[in-house]
């Protein structure tokens, strides 16, 4: 039973990081209201209709499901009571121009013997030291980065002294592209895993070589979400509402009040004004430094937290009959050269030649799905876009699927494309971003801002806020911000 006169707390955006921080609140009796522009919850992680059902246009692959376990059973229930998870014994299917195809699994010893078939014994080994380094830099950074509120430099530290395989990674401006580069004799491993600059909004010549720890995350498991990811945001939404959140959706945070440097209300699109002790916001930091809530907001964050801007992407969804190759449920079909994909991309220009991601989201089974298939393709973007970048898109989509011998009918249509510029549209503030600030440079990850900020009462959640981009990451920036929000309260 809720206490008399709980904390009452506006969270702005139904993200992830803004459900889990509401479903976190809810449960421990705070007075929770969740707002959102959107028809339903999710943020970026929403569909789109098409014939054969909705389409995820969002995140595709949930990874380290123990932070999304820790949420729920906070609220004394369980993940699999809510959602059913698939976990993926094939990880993702990679193809290049070349003929060659790569499939990574969850099985260690079937990845050693498909990269060993791949590129021969040498790949073999070199995988085999990159899979003990990227554990060691997971095992180091994971409590003194991801999973507490604010980086711990001295624990980073601290962890990396005690593990000697850490250090390459952590030479200082070591980029990701250097990194894999002296642990990869054969360019086709090198231009893989250099993609997870690519998960968090970065190029892999400018973002930090730590990042390959995402292997470590990915080989731990990977899973489907059955009926689409966008069911985790309903089952958190749900749960919220059980504890007593209340949603509003299809209306706008105007302004955020504050009075002598407290938060104090939040005004809203439809005329109404929320009176509350502290706010959420799960949106993009952007928007605050804009000034699109006020001068307030504005004032408590540096432009640093926001600036520079992170990738973007074009977004197919659709639904169509295939014809070619085998696909998994998680497809990449790369570029024939890392350069030009990313030079353009680097200057602010749509990339002459890009990797493919593909999504075919009703194969998470053996069984091949009758009839049309739901698919999403994503092609990194600078995050601005100009008029006719989905003409130049097209072309840059379909026609070289085609050289690999995928097709799809019918078609896409225009329509099924979200450039940057929609991007933008759909978050305000964001220009198209879809990561918050860049990841670029080796202090990236200490300048994206903490849950707390100047304003009290004012904290953050979502991909833009520490530890960053990511299903998971934003699930840990909801817990951050509900725990500083519980501490403050107790310090008052």
């Amino acid at each position: 039973m809720r206490k008399p006169n709980p904390p009452r707390i506006v969270v702005i955006g139904a993200g992830i990081g803004g459900l889990c921080a509401a479903v976190r609140l809810a449960a421990k009796g705070c007075d929770v209201t969740v707002i959102d522009t959107h028809a339903a919850p999710g943020g970026k992680m929403r569909t789109l209709p098409s014939a054969a059902g909705p389409v995820d246009a969002g995140p595709t692959v949930l990874t380290m499901r123990h932070v999304l376990e820790d949420v729920f059973a906070a609220a004394g229930t369980s993940l699999e009571d809510h959602v059913t998870l698939l976990p993926l014994p094939l990880l993702a299917r990679h193809w290049w121009q070349d003929g060659s195809t790569l499939d990574l699994h969850a099985d260690l010893d079937a990845t050693y013997a498909a990269i060993a078939a791949f590129a021969g014994s040498q790949a073999e080994a070199d995988f085999r030291r990159f899979n003990r380094q990227s554990a060691q830099l997971y095992a180091a950074f994971d409590a003194p980065m991801m999973q507490a509120p604010r980086p711990q430099l001295a624990r980073i530290a601290l962890n990396a002294l005690t593990r000697p395989a850490t250090w390459p990674a952590l030479l200082p401006g070591r980029t990701l592209a250097q990194h894999l580069a002296r642990s990869f004799h054969d360019p086709r491993l090198r231009q893989l895993f250099g993609r997870y600059a690519t998960y968090v909004g970065g190029i892999p010549d400018y973002s930090p070589a730590v990042l390959s720890l995402i292997w470590r995350a990915e080989a731990q498991g990977v899973w489907a979400v059955q009926g689409g990811m966008h069911r985790l945001a309903r089952a958190l939404a749900d749960l919220a509402t059980a504890k007593g959140a209340a949603f509003h959706y299809g209306v706008t945070a105007r302004k955020i009040e504050s009075r002598n440097g407290q938060v104090t209300a939040v005004a809203l699109s439809d005329g109404q004004t929320l009176k509350c002790d502290a706010v959420v916001f799960n949106g993009d930091p952007a928007a605050l430094v804009a000034g699109l809530l006020g001068n307030a907001a504005q004032l408590a964050l540096p432009a640093s937290a926001s600036s520079p801007r992170s990738l973007s992407a074009h977004v197919w969804t659709f639904a169509a009959t295939p014809t070619g190759p085998d696909l998994a449920l998680h497809n990449l079909f790369f570029a024939s050269d890392p350069a030009l994909e990313f030079g353009p991309i680097a200057e602010g220009r749509l990339s002459t030649e890009s990797t493919l991601y593909i999504c075919a989201q009703d194969r998470h089974t053996p069984t091949r799905p009758p009839g049309p298939e739901r698919f999403q393709i994503i092609l990194n973007a600078a995050p601005k876009s100009t008029p006719g970048d989905i003409d130049q898109c097209r072309t840059r989509t379909f026609p070289r699927l085609a050289r690999f011998g995928l097709t799809f009918d019918p078609t896409p249509v225009d329509p099924s494309c979200t450039p940057p510029s929609g991007f933008a549209m759909l978050f305000p503030g964001s220009q198209g971003a879809l990561y918050g600030r860049s990841p670029h440079g080796m202090l990236a990850s200490f300048q994206r801002p903490g849950a707390r900020t100047a304003l009290r009462g004012l904290y953050l959640a979502g991909g833009g806020a520490h530890p960053g981009a990511g299903v998971p990451m934003a699930a840990l920036s909801g817990q951050h911000a509900a725990e500083a929000i519980w501490k403050d309260r107790a310090l008052t």
